[in-house]
């Protein structure tokens, strides 16, 4: 490996997925970033735009204009496409109230979406994330308006409605936060994908969304519990990798804390090559594009790759090392 290669061919030859998140403004309008996603990336989240808030705008209306500009984009330069999500309990359309809606009406909306949306980009996404953070940080099922009208019963109906409609190469995934290591969430992840194939529900695998926010789950355990869900037959992928600081944490000096992301970012792609994950995505191309500093202001907003003038930062090299010469 030479200093002028770039991720995206290190991560091609290793076999490996190294994704972001991209959102279509600044995809049509901002060079920089078009330059540091084509060059860097060869795998693609769609970050809002395939969200049922933002894509359904009115109740008879789908806008897929922000998601076919990410999907196209990428598809052009040769990236493998993740939508995210179908059935989430956040940015749902403002017009749809479910108490205004029969059981078997939840349903059927829940079904129609499904089959337009996945429908739609049956032939261009790899993977999707079928159903979003149905969990709540206790272990409990959250109760949120699927939940609420349908029981768990609907991630076994998101699931089957997105395999009705997706091609045999489409991969299924459950997607989560806070789960990343051996704990109580990801125990009740791992029982409640374990009933859902129990019922035989098409399920091919489940996302760790690892946001390394505020404290760092622990690699070894990462590892364990990414060895228990492929145990049951399942895929693991790594879907929304950041990693800030809180004011405790953070050492107080930029580069020193560059260092410390580096060596996270790189113990989990260590532990990713080890137990067998091939795709990790970080959620955002670039520091300045970031969800973080706009939710929580006490976190040190610089926890992706490149920072906000597109310059790789220690955690790019981190990566790139580790995945042209890591031996396990």
């Amino acid at each position: 490996m030479s200093d002028d290669d770039r991720l995206r061919d290190v991560a091609d030859e290793r076999g490996f997925n190294i994704g972001a998140a991209v959102a279509a403004t600044p995809l049509r309008t901002d060079a920089g970033y078009k330059k540091t996603l084509r060059n860097e990336f060869n795998y693609v989240t769609t970050e809002n735009a395939l969200k049922m808030g933002p894509l359904r705008p009115s109740e008879n209306t789908y806008d897929f204009d922000d998601a076919d500009a990410v999907v196209d984009y990428a598809r052009e330069h040769d990236q493998t496409v993740r939508g995210h999500t179908l059935a989430w309990h956040n940015q749902t359309p403002e017009w749809f109230q479910e108490w205004d809606h029969t059981r078997g009406q939840i349903r059927d909306f829940l079904r129609d979406h499904v089959h337009t949306t996945a429908g739609r980009y049956r032939s261009k996404l790899a993977t999707w994330d079928v159903v979003n953070e149905a969990v709540a940080d206790d272990g409990t099922m959250r109760e949120n308006l699927w939940y609420e009208a349908l029981g768990e019963e609907y991630l076994d109906e998101a699931f089957r409605f997105a395999d009705e409609v997706t091609g045999d190469d489409t991969d299924l995934y459950y997607n989560d936060y806070g789960a990343d290591s051996v704990n109580v969430k990801s125990d009740a992840i791992y029982d409640m994908v374990e009933r859902l194939l129990d019922r035989g529900v098409p399920i091919d695998g489940v996302g760790l969304q690892m946001h390394a926010l505020h404290g760092k789950p622990d690699p070894e355990s990462v590892a364990e519990n990414v060895r228990r869900f492929r145990d049951l037959g399942l895929e693991v992928e790594i879907t929304e990798m950041d990693v800030a600081y809180t004011p405790e944490d953070d050492p107080g000096d930029r580069e020193a804390r560059w260092e410390m992301q580096a060596d996270f970012y790189r113990e989990i792609t260590e532990v990713c090559l080890d137990e067998g994950v091939d795709t990790l995505v970080v959620w955002g191309v670039r520091d300045s594009d970031s969800w973080v500093p706009n939710w929580f202001e006490s976190l040190t907003g610089d926890p992706l790759l490149f920072d906000s003038g597109n310059d790789p930062k220690p955690a790019y090299h981190a990566i790139k090392e580790t995945l042209a010469n890591y031996e396990g």
